[in-house]
């Protein structure tokens, strides 16, 4: 691969948020509802009353942001919530009250942001119907250009066909959907430290998220969907072979997928968040440079520092970086 020329312009589309202050939980009910312990340059997130993260300010201040920005070669990054926050664990009623406050201080945010921010919103997805709804009001938001969706609710994968108004009305709006492990499959089988959920668990939950929106049909039904997958879509691209593999010498398989794996999966997008230049590599042939975009998980302490650098140190040919670091973003999110 020939020398590429310096990036000038990098969007970072894997970036999170939490709002400064979380509305009362309502009516006093028993549940696991976040609140905001603050003290100088941080807060901690509180969970049902117990810690569950220290976060920076940079989450909710938009200078703060501008100025890691400046530092890291972004050009503008997309903004959604802390996954965690999208609480499909919760009532729906109860549920919808946080997403609206969350999709509303993710507009602050990107008003805030000078035009380098994009807003991804929140939805009930425990409740398809309403999710579908809510999708509606936040595509009619100048700010946002989607949601932020998990790979499961409550165990259901996002495959199966209860989500089906959802992302039907995701389709027909044109809605920027990024997917996010959460709460993963398996960690009973972790051996060590808590933070290898996000490090080990992760990967491989969305995978099984990605292979359940090919086997339960939702991208037959839905081609037009725009899907985004973080952290390089997981354990996905070493998967992808194998079930490939499957479709062609299981007539159950083919059944339940008309078309091959691979024809399905050059329809998803995928983020470069895999921490090796090597990796990323084999996702590029695997997908297509088309397919990629930068992420980071700005602010986390996971976080890729120089994500523009990252994709620069590849040595791509011109078109191919300048396509993952911005150019393929700015055509999955524009809106309209």
């Amino acid at each position: 691969m020939e020398e590429a020329r310096p990036i000038a312009r990098c969007i970072d589309i894997h970036t999170h948020m939490v709002p400064a202050h979380f509305p009362a939980r309502p009516g006093g009910a028993e549940l696991p509802w976040p609140e905001m312990r603050h003290r100088p340059g941080e807060a901690e997130v509180m969970i049902s009353g117990k810690p569950y993260r220290t976060v920076s300010d940079a989450c909710w201040a938009a200078p703060k942001r501008l100025a890691a920005m400046a530092e890291s070669g972004v050009s503008v990054q997309v903004v959604s919530p802390m996954p965690e926050l999208l609480s499909y664990w919760l009532p729906a009623r109860e549920a919808a009250v946080l997403c609206a406050h969350l999709n509303d201080a993710i507009a602050r945010l990107v008003a805030d942001g000078a035009g380098r921010f994009m807003g991804l919103g929140a939805v009930t997805l425990q409740d398809p119907a309403a999710a579908a709804r809510q999708l509606e009001t936040i595509m009619r938001v100048p700010e946002l250009r989607g949601v932020e969706i998990g790979t499961h609710a409550n165990g259901t994968a996002i495959g199966d066909p209860r989500f089906e108004p959802f992302f039907a009305a995701a389709e027909a709006l044109g809605a920027a959907i990024f997917v996010h492990p959460l709460r993963p499959a398996g960690m009973e089988r972790l051996v060590g430290p808590p933070a290898l959920e996000q490090i080990v668990a992760f990967p491989c939950e969305t995978s099984l998220a990605i292979a359940s929106l090919m086997t339960g049909g939702m991208l037959e039904r839905h081609p037009r969907l725009k899907l985004v997958f973080s952290h390089g879509g997981g354990a996905f691209g070493l998967a992808l072979p194998r079930l490939q593999h499957g479709w062609t010498v299981l007539p159950a398989l083919r059944a339940q997928m008309p078309q091959p794996p691979t024809e399905y999966a050059r329809r998803l997008s995928f983020d470069t968040l895999v921490y090796d230049a090597c990796s990323l590599r084999f996702l590029i042939e695997q997908f297509g440079a088309d397919r990629m975009m930068v992420g980071s998980d700005f602010p986390f302490a996971i976080a890729e520092r120089e994500p523009a650098r990252f994709v620069h140190g590849l040595a791509l040919d011109e078109a191919a970086a300048q396509a993952i670091a911005w150019e393929n973003a700015e055509r999955f999110f524009a809106k309209g």
